[in-house]
């Protein structure tokens, strides 16, 4: 059985409120869980008290039976310092540009490259100030 650590669901239309739970991960988000370990309310300032609430010794026991938790947990445990953090990448692969874009950029680069580098010439000052 494969234990995720994740946010279940509550509240109302349009307030939500979380709890963190130790849940299978075959069983529906606000579904069944195994254990509570704390809640998490996104309407409360940042520095309110009660916007995250977590049990920290029942989280790290999980964590040390090898529960993952989600990836927004994950953040969140890495700023109470149970976890490491996510790697993040900046531009996901899915929307990295294709061989055809990266040919057409490095083109238009070398244009760029080009053009300031004719306009920078002695030449070229040469005859702008001729021209003057």
């Amino acid at each position: 059985m494969a234990v995720r650590i994740r946010l279940s669901r509550g509240g109302s239309k349009k307030r939500p409120y979380y709890h963190i739970v130790a849940a299978d991960q075959r069983a529906p988000r606000d579904g069944r869980f195994i254990e509570k370990l704390g809640s998490y309310n996104p309407l409360l300032p940042q520095d309110h008290e009660a916007r995250l609430v977590v049990d920290k010794e029942k989280v790290s026991a999980w964590l040390s039976k090898g529960a993952q938790p989600t990836e927004r947990l994950q953040k969140i445990f890495a700023n109470l310092g149970l976890c490491s953090a996510p790697s993040m990448r900046e531009q996901p692969k899915k929307s990295a540009p294709k061989a055809k874009a990266l040919e057409r950029i490095k083109e238009k680069e070398a244009k760029a490259a080009a053009a300031a580098e004719a306009a920078s010439s002695p030449a070229a000052e040469a005859e702008n100030a001729s021209a003057e």
